[in-house]
């Protein structure tokens, strides 16, 4: 290879992490707004106050929906027809959505947004993973997949502050974003790994063949299962900040915008520490378990802040999200453990299975609080029984976590060349 060949192949590659990067940076603005103007929305369009938390989960239980349903989906578009149609037709999708969020005035049509924005969300993170990891060297791609994980993140900075200038314009920003993007990603180029598999009879985006074997799905639910804490953290913990605020005596009302922001911030950062701890250590594991025993230590102090205030609560967020940071580690691992037939399908369903997640951790979250305080009318039980849902849960998350960790084989520095048995 020639000089120029490889000062081109280098000039491709910086493009395609740039446009995976700020692909993710959309897909965490739309994956968070909800969540962000989820009081100030629900009120505009006549919720009544003490129906709002209520009405809140459902919304984002259809998101989530949406985000399971969708990651299928474009995972097996991904594997079976390329990579490129996934980032293209996912971001259109939730671009459309975005617009359409900016004209709802009632719940139902609401949440029946909120879940089609969900399945355009699936496809953006999974396949950016894809391409990049298919990419660069397998001594470099964690760098990659780092640098595609803290631009993203702070989309989530974006869309806190972007909910400043109202909810409705927040979505039509939202969408106006992802518009700009589809026309940035006419210049990106498809994987030379699918290129070659897309020419062989081998089955491509088999989505039943990750059940087809015991050892492929045990591999496969264990890579879904060592995200849930994050997931349990952000959806929960911080997004119902208002709510334990309360729990907690907090010296003034808690902001979930706010919250929100500042965990991914943390997010972000701990994505810079996680990715080069794994390029030191050379340990995806290794690097996992430490973040998974430092979030249990951070969520305790948060749960036991008893009359926090605005700036503690800031840094109490910022600490869990650094934390939990280590989404592109998690994500990394999952597509280093399929073979190139495979792999869109698996990097694309497991994130948005994890986001999805929320719907059973959310409803098991709720039931505990119902069954700590079976007297709804009692404040300072139901205060209570929220905290100690909270320890309950984030315990539950972090052992589930921790055994599917122990079932994984580490993943640094391996072949991607190859693919999973089966033939069309």
């Amino acid at each position: 290879m020639t000089n120029t060949d490889t000062q081109k192949n280098t000039r491709n590659v910086i493009f395609l992490v740039i446009v995976a990067s700020l692909g993710y940076f959309v897909d965490i603005y739309d994956l968070l707004i909800f969540s962000i103007l989820r009081k100030d929305s629900l009120a505009a369009i006549g919720v009544p106050a003490d129906q709002i938390t209520e009405k809140g989960v459902f919304i984002i239980n259809m998101q989530m929906l949406g985000l399971l349903i969708g990651g299928v989906v474009w995972g097996i578009i991904g594997d079976k027809y390329g990579r490129l149609k996934v980032l293209f037709g996912s971001i259109l999708l939730y671009s459309i959505a975005n617009f359409a969020n900016g004209f709802v005035g009632d719940v139902n049509t609401y949440a029946l947004i909120r879940f089609i924005a969900g399945i355009g969300l699936a496809g953006e993170l999974g396949a950016g993973i894809t391409l990049v990891s298919e990419t660069m060297s397998k001594e470099n791609r964690g760098y990659g997949t780092m640098i595609v994980a803290v631009v993203g993140l702070f989309g989530a900075v974006a869309a806190a502050q972007v909910a400043h200038l109202g909810w409705q314009k927040a979505y039509f920003i939202g969408g106006g974003l992802g518009v700009l993007l589809l026309l940035l990603r006419i210049g990106t180029f498809e994987s030379g790994m699918f290129k070659q598999v897309e020419k062989s009879d081998v089955s491509k985006g088999n989505m039943f063949m990750l059940f087809s074997d015991r050892k492929r799905f045990w591999k496969y639910l264990c890579c879904i299962l060592i995200g849930m804490p994050l997931w349990y953290v952000v959806g929960v913990l911080v997004t119902l900040s208002p709510e334990f605020g309360k729990a907690l005596g907090a010296t003034q009302p808690l902001s979930a915008g706010t919250g929100i922001m500042w965990t991914y911030i943390g997010i972000s950062i701990g994505d810079i520490f996680a990715g080069l701890f794994a390029q030191i250590t050379k340990s995806r594991k290794l690097t996992m378990l430490v973040f998974l025993l430092i979030s249990v230590v951070c969520v305790v102090f948060y749960l036991n802040a008893n009359g926090l205030d605005g700036q503690r609560f800031i840094w109490l967020c910022l600490c869990m999200g650094i934390s939990v940071g280590y989404w592109a580690t998690f994500v990394t691992i999952s597509s280093e453990q399929f073979g190139t037939n495979l792999r869109a399908t698996v990097t694309t369903t497991v994130p948005n299975f994890v986001r999805g997640s929320l719907i059973p951790i959310n409803f098991a979250f709720l039931w505990f609080v119902g069954h700590f305080n079976p007297d709804k009318t009692n404040k300072a039980a139901h205060s209570a029984a929220m905290i100690k849902s909270g320890y309950v849960m984030m315990g539950i998350t972090t052992a589930i976590a921790l055994l599917a960790l122990s079932q994984l084989k580490e993943s640094f520095g391996k072949d991607l060349d190859y693919v999973e048995g089966g033939l069309s």
